[in-house]
């Protein structure tokens, strides 16, 4: 009986704490997109300023269409991080970034992408790694509250419930 109270207890405190930390879920998303966002904003933006040699670097990795691709890549990670920091489509946008870090994996590290579970210190170590992770998150847990992802559903469900007057 009093294993029971116990037991009982300890599950209504683990609960409990449960519900205190999940307020702390939005505020570490935001904080997640607002760094991330920027250092991929960042990224792209030095990307599409330095495209010869991107492109140089894209050529070496044998990359198809390396001028075109360098270009795209850059786009691809300025506005996806642009967007990150607005929490603005974010679970596409954190698809698509993932994607883009695991093509990086791919060509320019392929060696610590194979060894994510022989020698996960080689995988963790590499560049696109945090990018990666970062994009995961965004991609598996959304935006959060603070984002316009959440204006704009708000916004749209608040539709939806009012009855069209014409």
């Amino acid at each position: 009986m009093i294993f029971d109270k116990q037991c009982a207890m300890m599950l209504g405190c683990y609960a409990q704490f449960g519900r205190v930390v999940s307020f702390a879920q939005s505020p570490f998303l935001l904080a997640v997109r607002l760094y991330w966002g920027w250092q991929f904003a960042q990224t792209g933006w030095g990307k599409l300023h330095n495209l010869p040699q991107i492109t140089q670097f894209f050529t070496s990795l044998h990359l198809p269409f390396p001028t075109q691709t360098a270009e795209f890549v850059a786009i691809v990670e300025l506005v996806g991080g642009v967007l990150l920091i607005l929490g603005l489509l974010s679970r596409f946008t954190g698809l698509v970034l993932a994607i883009n870090m695991f093509v990086a994996y791919w060509t320019a590290d392929r060696e610590a992408l194979k060894s994510i579970f022989s020698d996960p210190g080689k995988f963790y170590v590499a560049d696109p790694y945090t990018f990666l992770f970062a994009a995961l998150m965004v991609l598996i847990f959304g935006a959060g509250f603070f984002s316009l992802d959440k204006v704009i559903a708000s916004r749209l469900a608040t539709r939806a419930s009012c009855p069209a007057t014409s």
